[in-house]
């Protein structure tokens, strides 16, 4: 079934692509979402979609916005060395730029990138042993998840050819002591991996908490989990129906993201 959304067209300014004006609005109804699910660090984090048909451009949010401020005609459009190329009475923040210039530059199949410091996975990043994979979540995550170790606040240059080394060919990472990374070809399948991500270390530090050993889960069964949960079908549209459900919601209760 297609998702049905408000009838925004008229909003789009008459110099904008319609594909540049559909991908501000998924873009911004992402941070709704976010804002909603409580993945939120104030004014901080970012997500990133590239601009349909033009090479290098980036959408970013606005540094100084809170999430739920965003809107489709707010977000910057920025190219990677950080040049912002769209009308903007705000600047945008140097650390989410560095991290997600540079693997938007590496990995030409990233057209969405997500940066979160939640609680929880920013406390499973703090773990020396990182994520744990005996749990519904992280078992579909086999072998799927890259580290990279905290050198600082992200704002150095010298940290990119490390962070993109790191990264590889995987579409998630665990910053150590930092939080969490999801990228993915289409913006609901770098949500879904995020998400379950996310999930996964909710459980993790729930279940640690109760100071009782975790039952492990057999590694048959993780190969199993991970390739039903991701690695069978096209991966292009893992997470739609989830994001389209979560969409609808943001519509009814704060559709302000589509001004």
């Amino acid at each position: 079934m297609t998702a049905v959304y408000p009838d925004v067209r008229s909003s789009k300014p008459a110099s904008m692509s319609q594909a540049e004006w559909d991908a501000r609005l998924e873009l911004a109804a992402c941070y709704r979402v976010f804002d909603q699910l409580g993945w939120v660090e104030m004014i901080f984090n970012h997500i990133t979609v590239r601009v349909p048909g033009e090479e290098g451009h980036l959408l970013i949010n606005p540094f100084g916005l809170m999430y739920r401020e965003v809107t489709a005609s707010n977000l910057v459009k920025i190219d990677l060395d950080g040049n912002i190329l769209s009308d903007s009475d705000w600047p945008i923040n140097e650390a989410g730029l560095l991290i997600h210039s540079v693997i938007h530059a590496a990995r030409p199949d990233a057209h969405c990138v997500m940066h979160t410091h939640t609680t929880s996975g920013t406390g499973v990043a703090c773990l020396r042993d990182g994520l744990d994979p005996n749990n519904f979540y992280s078992a579909q995550l086999l072998d799927m998840i890259a580290y990279h170790d905290f050198e600082g606040i992200t704002v150095d240059p010298e940290e990119k050819p490390r962070l993109v080394a790191n990264l590889g060919d995987r579409n998630l990472m665990i910053l150590r002591n930092h939080g969490l990374l999801a990228l993915g070809p289409t913006l609901p399948a770098a949500f879904a991996m995020l998400w379950t991500l996310q999930r996964a270390c909710e459980i993790q530090l729930a279940a640690q908490s109760c100071g009782q050993p975790l039952m492990p889960v057999t590694d048959e069964a993780a190969v199993r989990s991970t390739r039903e949960s991701f690695q069978l079908g096209d991966r292009t549209v893992a997470g739609k129906s989830l994001f389209d459900a979560l969409r609808r919601r943001v519509d009814q209760i704060d559709p302000g993201y589509a001004a």
